[in-house]
């Protein structure tokens, strides 16, 4: 394949990221433009003049039996992405698709069975799995200079109840959910991808603030190895603020908004890191996996995961905080 045709479903917000970096690699080419909102089309073909003669369509089913494309970007509000995913799939596109893949495990299921089945390039656009920080705690954990991991502590503060006011994001039918399922989505991936651990069971407790989804929520996690762990995910807060801790047997990383520390239990001995290079981005690797080039770095079964914690949670806060299993199918 000398050139790879992409169609952009959805062009707002986040999809103006995937076009910055897309329009730079000499292997792609974007031939189609898809929105409900033609102001949408408008806004991204004047930031980026290299897409005026992209061919607009308002419903993505239209340029999928357009055939002017070999693999689609998703960027749409999230209940909309199960439909979009299947539908791409079936018509023989790659999927490259935002968080969070999709809002129900039953979903979620469905889209790893058919990436498995139509052998097509997925990816998740989970970027923290690109970059060096991340990628330095996760190697860590693997190689077992962390030990055994027995608690994980988790933070996200951002000003998403008054930033994402009058959006689609705070209207469930849209966006199947709140914080949460939105930027803390990535908070709940990297937990679960740097330490490779297993959730067992989770008691959350979550506030609306008087709005159809959450805002704040706060879990408490117990591992299937017998760790413990708190994810706190705070859309009330002015400005943003993220923060992780693993505590394992032989010492503790601390990752204060990007600044990583690495202490050792043994001779205490604390490594500050200050530079840990990153090693691409989602588009990037969407398109070598696509010619073969890179594995995926971020698959379905990383929004797999995602959605049966998230999904747990959100039982455990509507029955005011009781504990529930978190179901796990191995696939």
């Amino acid at each position: 394949m000398d050139q790879i045709r992409i169609g952009l479903i959805g062009c707002g917000g986040m999809m103006n990221a995937h076009a910055n970096r897309l329009v730079a690699l000499p292997q792609v080419k974007i031939t189609a433009l898809v929105d409900t909102s033609e102001g949408q089309i408008k806004n991204i073909k004047t930031r980026f003049p290299v897409l005026q003669g992209c061919t607009e369509f308002a419903d993505y089913r239209q340029m999928l039996k357009a055939g002017i494309t070999d693999a689609v970007v998703i960027s749409s509000p999230h209940t909309a992405h199960f439909d979009q995913i299947m539908d791409s799939l079936n018509a023989g596109q790659h999927v490259c698709c935002e968080k969070p893949m999709v809002c129900t495990i039953k979903h979620a299921h469905e889209v790893v069975k058919k990436v498995d089945d139509a052998k097509k390039v997925f990816l998740l656009s989970y970027q923290r799995h690109f970059s060096g920080g991340f990628r330095y705690i996760k190697r860590l954990i693997s190689q077992g200079l962390l030990g055994d991991v027995h608690f994980v502590q988790a933070l996200q503060c951002q000003d998403w109840l008054r930033g994402t006011k009058g959006a689609w994001r705070q209207s469930k039918a849209l966006s199947g959910g709140g914080q949460l399922n939105d930027s803390g989505s990535h908070l709940v991936d990297i937990v679960l991808w740097v330490t490779g651990l297993q959730v067992e069971s989770v008691a959350a407790y979550a506030d609306n603030f008087g709005t159809e989804v959450d805002i704040n929520s706060a879990l408490s996690l117990k591992f299937t190895n017998g760790a413990q762990g708190n994810i706190s995910v705070i859309g009330n807060c002015p400005g943003w603020w993220e923060d992780l801790t693993f505590v394992g047997s032989k010492g503790a990383i601390y990752s204060r908004n990007g600044k990583i520390t690495h202490v050792n239990a043994e001779t205490h001995e604390t490594t500050e890191v200050t530079h840990t290079p990153d090693v691409g981005d989602p588009d990037r690797n969407f398109v070598n996996a696509i010619l073969d080039r890179e594995e995926v770095q971020s698959p379905a079964l990383c929004g797999l995961r995602v959605i049966e914690l998230t999904e747990a949670a959100w039982k455990s806060a509507e029955q005011k905080g009781l504990p529930v299993l978190v179901p796990r199918v191995q696939v």
